[in-house]
């Protein structure tokens, strides 16, 4: 292999569905530059290379908000919450939120 094809790479590129909207974002020279020079290694347009990665860090953060990582004693916890559940509010706590929904709905 010579040194002008050690950096070309196949990137797969998700294009099922169909793009109808417009993302525009203002950017410094420096960053686009540095987009410019990113895109270019993976062989990629700066549009999918900036989004492919914003797509990829959205993902992640989602996913990250979503989930809920226990340790094993956080987890004990929560199944036994789940398994023995806690006795239903005594009637003077049920009529204080009553009152208190009507107050503020009104």
């Amino acid at each position: 292999m010579c040194a002008s094809e050690a950096h070309i790479r196949s990137v797969p590129v998700e294009t099922k569905e169909l793009r109808e909207e417009r993302l525009v974002a203002r950017v410094s020279g420096a960053d686009k530059q540095l987009f410019q020079r990113a895109a270019s290694l993976e062989g990629r347009s700066v549009a999918t290379f900036v989004i492919a990665h914003a797509r990829e860090v959205a993902r992640r953060i989602v996913a990250d908000y979503e989930t809920i990582e226990l340790d094993a004693v956080q987890s004990r916890r929560f199944v036994k919450a789940l398994l023995n559940p806690a006795p239903a509010a005594p009637t003077r706590l049920k009529k204080a939120a009553a009152a208190y929904r009507q107050r503020v709905a009104a």
